[in-house]
């Protein structure tokens, strides 16, 4: 089984990726236009990290036509997989358990999510 390369993402990058998994191929700009929804950032500062992420391999960049389109270059379940591993390790000692009970401490669940939870631990034990 090959080893996956460790996704090494910014905060800023990973609103950027959220974006292109959510829309699928956007330009900077429609990118930029959603960012400028939830914070100020200038155009050319989403350029720029767009263009940083290019050579990270977190997105991939189409320029057959004047305007480039952008692509996540990374699956979302293996990205957010490998964060919250790493949180896991380095947050919560390894213990998932200590994850989960401070989630669910600090966030009001409703019924239809704490049911949810329930069912998959139930799956989790017939395995």
């Amino acid at each position: 089984m090959q080893k996956q390369t460790p996704i090494k993402a910014t905060e800023s990058e990973l609103e950027i990726l959220n974006i292109l998994w959510a829309q699928g191929p956007s330009t900077v700009k429609e990118v930029h236009e959603k960012l400028s929804l939830t914070k100020d950032a200038g155009y050319t500062t989403t350029l720029k990290l767009m263009q940083i992420m290019l050579k990270k391999q977190l997105v991939s960049r189409d320029g057959s036509s004047k305007i480039h389109v952008y692509t996540a270059a990374v699956d979302q379940a293996q990205a957010q997989g490998q964060m919250l591993q790493r949180m896991i390790e380095t947050m919560f000692n390894g213990s998932a358990a200590q994850l989960v009970m401070q989630a669910l401490g600090n966030h009001r669940s409703s019924k239809a999510e704490l049911e949810l939870i329930r069912e998959y631990l139930e799956g989790k034990k017939k395995k």
